[in-house]
């Protein structure tokens, strides 16, 4: 299957950036692609970087809804599986990072919600993101089974086994990192190269790219393999589409060897 990272920069508006974002999926699909992942909060100003302005909430929506909806059409109309992220109106007062994931044929099979919340300069994300609530779902779709870590998720290992142990084959990180976060890229491949392996999954890294506001994004997409080693990796800080084709058969001639999940002594563990 091919997997296509669409490192992206926001283009000022909504409209103008998810008009871009519509072509974008054409694009990938007639280049092969079985799998489309846009960064974090791609079609928006990255708000977080804001501290504790009310007003962005006006940005929320609920899923469904216009943005996710026109997705949906984009995905059917050309036959590929596509994961967005949108700031999400779930109740009032109730809001959160969320990826829809939609399926080839337009259908809207969840959504994954960011459950770790970040604090920290330029990511004042804990004043606008409930933490989510929906656990660790894993996604039937054309493409094969589909986890989602949404950014700061990604820095803890316990949220890519839980998505490995309910039958994920591939898991896409939309991101959202800067070079404001210097200590986060050096650890920027590290960390996702040590999940993929551990789990022995495929891992899509989609982060954004250019300036927004205060914050400038790197890009540096890339995919990693079930035996830990990165297929593919975009440019620095220009926007890419970046199309790797990925075999799962590799999964099942990693585990063979290399059995991991096999030996997985969760007994031991506790729930702590």
């Amino acid at each position: 299957m091919k997997v296509a990272c669409a490192q992206f920069r926001h283009e000022g508006d909504r409209e103008k950036s998810v008009a871009k974002a519509l072509d974008w999926v054409a694009r990938a699909a007639g280049d092969g692609a079985d799998l489309i992942v846009f960064p974090e909060l791609a079609f928006d100003f990255f708000f977080p970087q804001v501290r504790a302005d009310a007003s962005y909430f006006d940005l929320g929506e609920p899923i469904p809804g216009p943005t996710t909806e026109r997705f949906q059409a984009a995905a059917a109309k050309n036959g590929i599986v596509t994961v967005i992220n949108v700031f999400e109106r779930a109740a009032p007062g109730r809001y959160y990072d969320t990826s829809p994931v939609i399926d080839a044929d337009g259908t809207l099979l969840g959504v994954s919600r960011m459950h770790h919340i970040a604090e920290e300069p330029g990511y004042n994300e804990k004043f606008y993101y409930w933490p989510g609530d929906g656990g660790w779902p894993v996604y039937e779709t054309k493409a094969g089974r589909l986890g989602v870590a949404i950014c700061y998720d990604r820095h803890y290992p316990e949220h890519f086994r839980a998505l490995a142990l309910g039958g994920a084959e591939v898991v896409v990180v939309p991101t959202a990192t800067s070079m404001s976060e210097q200590a986060f890229r050096d650890v920027w491949e590290i960390e996702i190269q040590a999940a993929a392996v551990a789990n022995q999954v495929f891992i899509a890294v989609t982060n954004r790219a250019g300036l927004d506001g205060e914050l400038q994004f790197f890009g540096e997409s890339f995919v990693a393999g079930p035996n830990g080693m990165i297929v593919a990796k975009a440019a620095a800080d220009e926007e890419e589409l970046l199309i790797t084709e990925i075999d799962l058969g590799a999964i099942e001639e990693t585990r063979r060897h290399v059995p991991f999940l096999r030996d997985l002594r969760t007994d031991l563990y506790g729930t702590r």
